[in-house]
């Protein structure tokens, strides 16, 4: 497995986030992350990335511990990470975000050059000496998901990309994410439209109250009416 966490633990401030949580993601997947507001996802990722630090349990990425490293570190380690926040720098153009994003491919990982992320998101060259802060929404996110793929990852954690987004949008950046995936690069999604996620997923996982509640095939969830009404839905 490129991913493997086991009985982790997070909290902000007194608030016990993930709790327990085992999950894992092998280096050919797209797994997808999905659940109610508040159930712990988003705090997963940042707990792997090393935002949040985490107070139990393990996370290892091929075969290195990473719990509790640095988020630098984390990130030369191979993980990419496109917050839902999007969060690039406001005050550097669309070129400087990227090249500030580069890093030196590893052995077994796909590189990525400025021209790959111009040819994914051809906005993004029309605007390239834009101030990134002066992007539309739709604009930042490309730009986010982007600068994270210039770190050459193995495993890019991407968290919400189509939330606020236009239909034609959201349908471009699916057909970037499933290629993103077909040059070798593992993705988990935090997604929360179940249409998307079964569309593109070779797992699907359910978080509730900061564990993992279930794992299965995109056609085993579609099947489980009860799961979906009861960690899913919203009455």
């Amino acid at each position: 497995m490129l991913l493997e966490i086991n009985d982790l633990h997070a909290h902000y401030g007194k608030s016990h986030i993930v709790n327990g949580l085992r999950m894992t993601v092998a280096s050919s997947e797209i797994v997808s992350l999905m659940g109610r507001n508040g159930s712990g996802r988003s705090t997963l990722l940042k707990t792997v990335v090393g935002l949040v630090p985490s107070t139990r349990g393990e996370i290892r990425f091929e075969g290195e511990s990473l719990a509790r490293q640095p988020s630098f570190h984390v990130v030369r380690s191979g993980i990419g990470y496109v917050p839902e926040e999007r969060l690039v720098f406001p005050n550097l153009t669309v070129e400087e975000n990227l090249t500030v994003g580069r890093q030196r491919g590893r052995p077994g990982t796909t590189s990525w050059s400025v021209d790959d992320m111009y040819e994914y998101f051809p906005r993004l060259r029309e605007r390239k000496d834009t101030h990134a802060g002066n992007l539309s929404g739709g604009e930042q996110q490309m730009l986010t998901l982007c600068r994270s793929l210039m770190g050459c990852p193995k495993l890019l954690m991407i968290d919400e990309p189509t939330e606020g987004l236009a239909p034609k949008i959201v349908e471009h950046l699916v057909e970037v994410i499933l290629d993103i995936h077909r040059r070798g690069v593992a993705i988990l999604l935090v997604e929360q439209k179940m249409t998307i996620a079964l569309r593109i997923s070779h797992r699907c996982l359910i978080m509730g109250h900061g564990r993992i509640v279930f794992e299965g095939s995109p056609d085993a969830l579609r099947e489980d009416a009860e799961v979906r009404r009861n960690w899913l839905e919203v009455s």
